[in-house]
């Protein structure tokens, strides 16, 4: 008999149905964020502890997420060094009631992009004080295993920049990281399109986050919906397990005219 959770994401030994993530970011408003949260059928929701303050059962975007269905996953996100990044983790678990923490460290404005060395530093201070810690890291496979080693729950590798929604532009990094890991690897940042998200799933990734691409498409109510389908898609996919690629030039004929015909052909 198969184990109840099998194919389920699995972070920290607690399962999810959903493999996609939401961010909260450049939403028009709340009704717009739960209505997006509820057709793409995501169970965790990350916001930003800046932008929020998880202590007001009043707040607006608090009240587009329901405990009862979604995970809400603090961040620390505008954390410029790990001293920073660890202070307000420590503020999002007396607030959120819980050890659950997204690790940023973003020192640039201009990029975004994180700073490993902090982020390795920030990650070990929050395992050894008892936090679930998913950090977010350019796609570096080295880091990654060194985070992997620290205790950190998942690995968040890069797409390509925060908002950028330029697609997945790290493959090969990625696939490192993906057959390296023994834990979640969830690909977070600069997917744009439902197919971005289907290409990471085919790589093996255990699940994607995706903010701006819903935040700011014609209809994130039905994009929410779009990412759901591709993120199915692409784990089915993975699951099955692609064909053979021939290499440049290489043709082969998909209906062979030898073997099988002569075999099923009562005439022959």
């Amino acid at each position: 008999m198969p184990e109840e959770n099998a194919d389920k994401l699995t972070i920290a030994g607690r399962p999810f149905n959903s493999r996609l993530l939401i961010g909260t970011g450049k939403f028009a408003n709340a009704a717009v964020l739960r209505a997006c949260i509820a057709a793409s059928g995501c169970e965790i929701v990350t916001v930003a502890l800046r932008r929020v303050d998880l202590s007001a059962p009043n707040d607006p975007l608090l009240n587009a997420v329901d405990p009862a269905r979604q995970l809400l996953l603090p961040n620390t996100s505008g954390a410029r060094d790990a001293e920073e990044a660890v202070r307000l983790a420590q503020l999002a678990c007396q607030m959120a009631g819980h050890t659950w923490v997204k690790l940023e460290v973003t020192p640039d404005p201009a990029t975004l992009l994180p700073d490993p060395i902090e982020t390795l530093k920030a990650a070990k201070q929050l395992v050894k004080d008892g936090f679930t810690v998913l950090p977010y890291i350019n796609a570096d496979p080295v880091l990654a295993r060194r985070l992997e080693e620290a205790g950190c729950a998942t690995i968040m590798p890069l797409g390509s920049p925060i908002g950028s929604n330029r697609g997945l532009r790290t493959a090969d990094q990625v696939q490192i990281i993906i057959d390296q890991a023994n834990v979640p690897v969830i690909v977070d940042a600069g997917l744009g399109r439902p197919s971005d998200a289907c290409a990471a799933m085919e790589l093996g990734a255990d699940a994607v986050l995706v903010n701006t691409a819903l935040a700011t498409a014609g209809d994130p109510v039905a994009m929410g919906r779009a990412f759901a389908k591709a993120v199915q898609a692409g784990h089915e996919g993975f699951l099955a397990g692609a064909g053979r690629v021939l290499p440049t030039g290489a043709a082969e004929a998909s209906s062979p005219l030898t073997g099988f015909l002569g075999k099923n052909n009562p005439s022959s």
